[in-house]
């Protein structure tokens, strides 16, 4: 005989067989209001005599995963039972989806928890960049193509828009967003006013967040409102004439000297030079570029859109403009940096910003904006450069704000006349100009390549450790590039070695990259 040990209980069912709780799968980022979001829709289910439930998983790391919210909820059961609710979304079993960020719904559909015959997604459709997005060399910044067919494709009923830019223009957070986007998905039984309730029930920035869920709750059910064209005088990016004397001069030298195709870019890069460092380093810029528009006019430019001389216009530039202890220093004290901070916290006028900012300056740094003859000699004495490095090359939490550090940063951005009898000057022209010849070079025989050479400049960047991993990158590109010039594809090349130094922070693809083109030598 079998003993039966089962333990029975006397467990009626709640209600009907077909009943089923509301599922709600919520993946926010932390500082996104996932959990306050979760609370309201717990909050407004309970308010209207309903069952929830709510549970949560936090990722693992800053933006290498988010926090899984999620929420059951249904009507109480006969004699007032309560429901067993699950703690853990389901593949196949989830009603709605909510992101707050747009590959967060990309990530999400690859979980599994949306599905085309049950779910409504609602995501916003802006990016917070990725870690391995951040640290590319270059544009890193992954497709939302994939994401977008994911998208129309696994969801029954999808609601995308920015709604981190309807709460940033509403003053208020993401969370009251993707609360009005929610309501206006009626995918919960409860009026609008219902949901209005709740949020009228939190202490602080109600009227914000009920302009943000009313702003997000018509765009979901009425979509963007049509734009505007822009007007003829937004589009026209060169002016005229400049209030200032010198500066219309170099206007007015930039039009003469420079084709029409190179105008929109080179008034840029001219305004960048300027900004960098004085009119007089316009005049070089403007002096420089029309050199190589000579080149590039000699080479047939004509016929090729002077495509050298735009790509020229724009890395010169870069090149000129490069990023040193003065850049740096000037950047943190300008009252522009600050409004920004000030913008994108929501900072009301009469709160006060601190900032701290960590700075490793490294001894190479100090030196190189030395001018050049006490840099070499710094260079020189190794016993005292030891010294003064023991002392320098730490690392500072700064508060940019604080009467000491702000005065400091000004003092240091206030060299910004010195710069060029500083040694770091003289290195970056030095190898701009090597940069420069080789692209002259190249087109003379091969105009395709020389314009790839010019963008090769874009793997030169920041400063410190930074800089100096760029350069190796830049210096193995060349270097490789040159290796093959008298080849008819050698432009396509370059090209593909361009691609794989922007995309790849640890070498690996570059060095593939080499390794194939050596076998084609």
């Amino acid at each position: 005989m079998i003993r039966d040990e089962t333990v029975k209980l006397d467990l009626k069912p709640a209600g009907g067989p077909s009943e089923r709780p509301i599922s709600i799968a919520i993946v926010a980022m932390g500082g996104q209001g996932g959990g306050v979001l979760t609370d309201w829709i717990v909050a407004l289910a309970e308010g209207q005599g309903w069952i929830a439930q709510s549970t949560s998983v936090p990722g693992v790391a800053q933006r290498t995963g988010a926090t899984i919210y999620y929420i059951e909820m249904m009507p109480a059961g006969l004699g007032g039972r309560r429901p067993i609710l699950a703690q853990m979304p389901t593949p196949g079993d989830v009603d709605v989806v909510i992101a707050s960020e747009y590959m967060e719904a990309g990530r999400s559909i690859l979980r599994g928890i949306v599905t085309p015959d049950r779910t409504v997604l609602i995501a916003s459709s802006h990016r917070t960049l990725a870690v391995t997005e951040k640290m590319a060399p270059g544009e890193g910044i992954a497709d939302n193509g994939a994401v977008a067919d994911a998208v129309h494709i696994a969801a029954r009923r999808q609601i995308v828009f920015d709604m981190n830019a309807v709460a940033i223009d509403h003053g208020s957070v993401i969370s009251a967003a993707l609360f009005g986007a929610l309501a206006a998905s009626a995918t919960l039984p409860f009026a609008r006013e219902a949901f209005q309730g709740i949020i009228r029930q939190g202490g602080k920035g109600i009227q914000a967040s009920l302009a943000t869920f009313d702003a997000a709750f018509d765009r979901a059910m009425h979509g963007a409102p049509p734009s505007e064209p822009p007007s003829a005088a937004a589009a026209a990016k060169l002016p005229e004439r400049l209030a200032d004397r010198r500066a219309d001069a170099l206007l007015q030298t930039l039009r003469a000297t420079l084709p029409q195709e190179a105008h929109d870019m080179a008034f840029l890069g001219l305004k960048k030079v300027v900004d960098f460092q004085d009119a007089a380093y316009g005049e070089e810029y403007l002096s420089r570029l029309a050199d190589l528009h000579a080149r590039d006019a000699a080479a047939g430019g004509t016929d090729h859109g002077f495509a050298f001389t735009v790509e020229a216009a724009k890395h010169l530039a870069n090149a000129m403009v490069y990023d040193d202890l003065i850049r740096v220093a000037r950047s943190k004290t300008r009252t522009a940096r600050r409004d920004r901070i000030r913008t994108e916290l929501g900072v009301r006028p009469e709160q006060i910003v601190r900032t701290t900012e960590y700075m490793h300056p490294r001894m190479e740094e100090f030196v190189s904006a030395m001018p050049a003859p006490l840099a070499r000699w710094f260079l020189r004495h190794r016993r005292f450069y030891d010294w003064a490095n023991r002392r320098i090359d730490k690392g500072r939490r700064v508060s940019t704000y604080s009467l000491r550090w702000f005065l400091a940063l000004a003092l240091l951005g206030a060299m910004r006349p010195t710069r060029r009898w500083s040694l770091r000057h003289q290195t970056e022209t030095r190898h701009r100009e090597d940069w420069l010849s080789a692209a002259s070079a190249a087109l003379q025989t091969n105009y395709a390549l020389a314009v790839a050479i010019l963008k090769f400049r874009r793997l030169i960047k920041g400063y410190s450790d930074t800089h100096v991993r760029s350069l190796s990158k830049f210096d193995k590109v060349m270097k490789t590039t040159q290796t093959i010039a008298d080849r008819d594809d050698a432009a396509m090349w370059a090209g593909l070695l361009l691609s794989a130094a922007v995309k790849d922070a640890s070498h690996d693809s570059l060095d593939g990259a080499i390794r194939t083109i050596e076998t084609i030598r």
